[in-house]
């Protein structure tokens, strides 16, 4: 079994990496080689796009809202794409995080941590639709492998990445060890993009464990329970559940 999370290396990308490999609470694990994370993957090198041609994505789930998927498409070699928008109007995407701290006049690293808290909530609760479209997705083997991926590949899809896990049966801990290592892995290519001072700059583009944990204690908040919201604004009653971890887990 390889180290987790399993990143696979780029040359004009990063934070590519394949969600299997997760222990799950029953003893099985997550099967390599069905699900993939990532940021938007454009401008790669012809090695960057044999290397995923090598990995056989069917199917790419863009999160980023129209104009941004419109802005920069992203074409995934032998993959059909699925626009799955959340939108910046909702505070998902990062440029509009930043408008919306510059027209405060200043912004604060605590300031973003609020926003950005803001807008995963935001994913819990109003963008369930298109998450319950990437688990329509995965419940068809014809659908499979399957990449989710943002602008960022660090928010929406980190969130996207954490309840696709937790429906599986990952343990929390793990959850968020997957989620986190994106401040290991991502390279931050579109960090140039904004005049920040540091500490602001650093939290926009960093993930934090209090973001995730709020999206989740709102699900909780608002269902009663996570499996209560996999199965009334997911879709993903116990047998289907069931169905989705014969697909995806080992054994």
């Amino acid at each position: 079994m390889p180290a987790l999370p399993h990143a696979i290396p780029l040359e004009n990308a990063s934070n590519l990496r394949d969600l299997g490999g997760w222990p799950t609470t029953d003893g099985r694990r997550v099967r390599l080689g069905l699900v993939y994370r990532a940021p938007a993957l454009i401008d790669l090198s012809d090695k960057d796009l044999a290397t995923i041609a090598a990995l056989g994505i069917r199917t790419s789930c863009d999160f980023r809202g129209v104009r941004e998927s419109a802005a920069n498409p992203v074409q995934l070699p032998g993959a059909t794409a699925h626009l799955l928008p959340i939108e910046p109007s909702i505070g998902a995407g990062l440029r509009d995080i930043l408008r919306t701290g510059q027209m405060t006049g200043h912004v604060t690293a605590a300031d973003m941590l609020a926003l950005l808290r803001e807008a995963y909530v935001a994913y819990a609760l109003t963008s369930f639709a298109q998450y319950h479209s990437m688990f329509a997705l995965l419940a068809g083997d014809e659908h499979l492998p399957l990449l989710i991926h943002c602008s960022a590949g660090k928010d929406r899809t980190g969130f996207g990445a954490a309840l696709l896990l937790t429906a599986l049966g990952v343990a929390w801990p793990h959850v968020l060890r997957d989620y986190l290592a994106t401040n290991t892995h991502w390279k931050r290519e579109i960090a140039g993009f904004f005049d920040l001072p540091a500490p602001v700059k650093d939290t926009l583009l960093s993930v934090h464990e209090p973001l995730l944990t709020a999206a989740f204690d709102a699900i909780r908040a608002q269902y009663g329970s996570v499996d209560a919201y996999l199965t009334r604004a997911i879709g993903l009653d116990p047998q289907a559940r069931t169905r989705l971890a014969d697909r995806l887990l080992e054994g």
